[in-house]
């Protein structure tokens, strides 16, 4: 289906979450004039995930449901989503109801000639406090390493051009570094604050330390490319 906005959702084992989170974009989406579309991307679930996509496609014919046929990580299924589609106005958010969709139309609307990308900082985060430490941690040594300090980049909720993507490249752990390197490619960048809530079903998929050495990893990768990258100027032509 052809569509000028996107709306990425990377799940995995959520069954129970799938159908209220439809409905709920459907009812913020309502009222915008330009085709839209939600794309929900399965990174190969054991529950009933993929059966309840397939199940509200038929209710809702502005549902995408596109499956990874092995686990490949939230990475991956953002990655698969955006290819997955031509939109030139891309939102991404996560499948567990934690983030709002009502704060989508208003990061949209924010995008224009002086913004390419807008990201979410949850300021009343509805997480455990250790999740909540380990992310002023993780801020610190993003902020001392790559001198960036976006203070909540692990926030799933944005809105962007397509055309900020160009430079980016997909891998394992690009969902936490999307906007330092967006920011990296010259585009430009707001973080603004967003509502966050509670889990109500499913379980998390993440905890300290299933992060922490992955995370190291990639913030030293990620040091090391925005070192070398290369931002090619306008070229002239004879």
């Amino acid at each position: 289906m052809a569509a000028d906005i996107a709306i990425i959702v990377p799940v995995f084992n959520e069954a129970e979450n799938v159908a209220p989170l439809v409905e709920e974009l459907a009812r913020v989406f309502a009222a915008e004039p330009r085709p839209w579309v939600i794309v929900l991307v399965d990174d190969c679930s054991t529950d009933d995930t993929w059966g309840r996509i397939k199940s509200l496609q038929s209710a809702q014919p502005r549902l995408v449901g596109l499956r990874h046929t092995r686990n490949l990580g939230q990475s991956a299924a953002v990655w698969t989503g955006i290819a997955g589609t031509d939109a030139p106005l891309l939102c991404t958010l996560d499948g567990d109801l934690q983030n709002d969709p009502a704060e989508l139309p208003r990061m949209l609307g924010m995008l224009g000639d002086d913004l390419d990308f807008v990201c979410g900082h949850r300021v009343n985060r509805r997480d455990t406090a250790v999740r909540r430490w380990s992310s002023r941690v993780a801020r610190a040594a993003r902020k001392l390493v790559l001198r960036h300090d976006f203070a909540d980049t692990g926030c799933a909720l944005r809105a962007f051009k397509r055309s900020a993507l160009s430079g980016v490249f997909p891998f394992n752990g690009l969902h936490r570094f999307l906007p330092i390197l967006v920011a990296g490619n010259g585009s430009r960048c707001r973080e603004v604050p967003v509502n966050h809530r509670p889990r109500v079903a499913g379980v998390s998929k993440y905890g300290v330390w299933n992060r922490v050495w992955r995370g190291i990893a990639d913030l030293f990768g990620v040091a090391w490319y925005q070192r070398r990258r290369l931002n090619f100027p306008p070229v002239e032509r004879t």
